[in-house]
């Protein structure tokens, strides 16, 4: 666990060529300069890319899963939902309602990214408006998640404050420093949607009838933790940090030497690609839609019962942004799943080592990852930087496979599908 020391021991200082050179930037700026940044500019042009690709969905071998996803009611709070967009179009103008307003099938659910640096800005910049907006897109969230999940989430935004306040970067990294974009018509029975992103927070949130998928998901912070200021002592992602290395240490010593992938966190056996400069070790980022991520490591149908449950454990904690219902109903799939699911690490299990992990099965694929420090000076992975991302593989994805269906259903035949 990191301890409230550890980041002070890698801050920048103030009047460094890392940070002095940016003061006085904003997001929107600092991203257009960013394009013209000989690596960073590389990054941000495949992710152009990536991002205008026809949809095809997340998987381990190319090819789509069919049947795993069917619309249902799971008991979603689709009426306090509706409740609390209507209330915010309603506050807005009319050219605020336009900017902030998108059809169901829009490309720009996929171009959502979790850097400080704004490459696209769409929808409504929190930081644009008043408290009054701010609450009350923060009011369609809050209704959309389960409480914790939600609290985590605006730890995500408060820690991005304390890491501009650190760098002195407040226009770059601030608690506002996130776009809103609303999907549809808010319905209780219609297809619509939002997504939220910015530094730290990526949140792709489906609604049909009582049915809510949220995914993809990012969540990070650098630092994992505040230690001074009003909000001294909020820690994120204990569960996730914990549990993962409790499982691993868990296992066999012969069933940890397979789930192992690499010893190291950049390793020299990595193959090209393995290792990204953004995302590092992580593969489900930000315009991987359509990636292929094979299944590697362990099993866990090998597990016994109990390290089944901490598995299980493992995944509520990833996935407790969903409100109730749809989070039950998520575990009881990833349940149905587990003996077709599989547990893979990067790095060493010692009570000091970084490491990466991810759960990966045909339903849901978690991934967990220290990083090397981005605003902080850390050459190497620390335990003080965390990334998270969640996925739903074979094609659900924004909602995409229910929204298929659903289209399937009204006009047979003519509904938008897979590529």
């Amino acid at each position: 666990m990191t301890t409230q020391a550890e980041f002070r021991n890698y801050l920048f200082p103030l009047d460094g060529e890392r940070l002095a050179p940016l003061r006085g930037l904003d997001a929107l700026t600092f991203g257009k300069v960013s394009r013209s940044h000989p690596m960073a500019g590389e990054v941000i042009a495949k992710w152009d890319a990536l991002s205008e690709e026809l949809f095809h969905g997340l998987t381990c071998d190319g090819h789509i899963e069919c049947g795993h996803y069917h619309p249902g009611d799971e008991g979603a709070p689709t009426a306090a939902m509706v409740q609390a967009a209507s209330n915010l179009l309603a506050m807005l103008p009319a050219g605020d309602r336009r900017k902030l307003c998108y059809p169901i099938e829009a490309n720009e659910w996929r171009k959502w990214s979790n850097p400080e640096v704004l490459i696209n800005p769409n929808g409504l910049r929190l930081e644009d408006y008043g408290d009054d907006v701010r609450a009350a897109i923060l009011q369609l969230l809050e209704a959309s998640m389960g409480a914790s999940g939600y609290r985590k989430a605006r730890g995500c935004m408060i820690t991005n404050a304390f890491l501009g306040e650190l760098c002195d970067l407040p226009l770059i990294m601030n608690e506002w420093s996130y776009n809103f974009l609303l999907f549809g018509e808010p319905s209780l029975d219609k297809p619509w949607g939002w997504n939220f992103y910015g530094h730290h927070l990526a949140l792709n949130c489906f609604i049909l009838n009582g049915q809510v998928v949220i995914s993809p998901t990012f969540m990070g912070a650098e630092p994992n933790i505040i230690d001074s200021g009003p909000n001294t002592g909020l820690r994120l992602f204990d569960a996730e940090e914990i549990g993962g290395l409790n499982l691993m240490r868990s296992l066999s010593a012969d069933q940890r030497e397979r789930a192992t992938t690499y010893k190291l966190l950049h390793d020299p056996a990595m193959p090209e690609g393995r290792y990204h400069p953004g995302d590092q070790r992580h593969l489900g980022g930000a315009f991987q839609d359509n990636r292929i991520v094979p299944y590697e490591g362990v099993p866990i149908s090998e597990f016994d019962a109990r390290q089944k449950q901490a598995a299980m454990d493992i995944v509520a904690a990833f996935v407790e942004y969903l409100p109730k219902g749809s989070m039950e109903a998520k575990l009881a799939q990833v349940e149905r799943n587990l003996d077709r699911t599989y547990w893979s690490w990067i790095g060493g299990h010692g009570d000091d080592d970084p490491f990466y992990y991810r759960i990966q099965g045909p339903v849901l694929m978690v991934e967990f990852d220290h990083h090397s420090g981005v605003w902080l000076n850390n050459s190497e992975p620390a335990k003080c930087h965390i990334h998270t991302v969640v996925r739903t593989p074979n094609g659900n994805d924004y909602g995409k496979d229910l929204l298929r269906q659903h289209y399937e259903a009204i006009h047979p035949g003519k509904a938008p599908g897979h590529e």
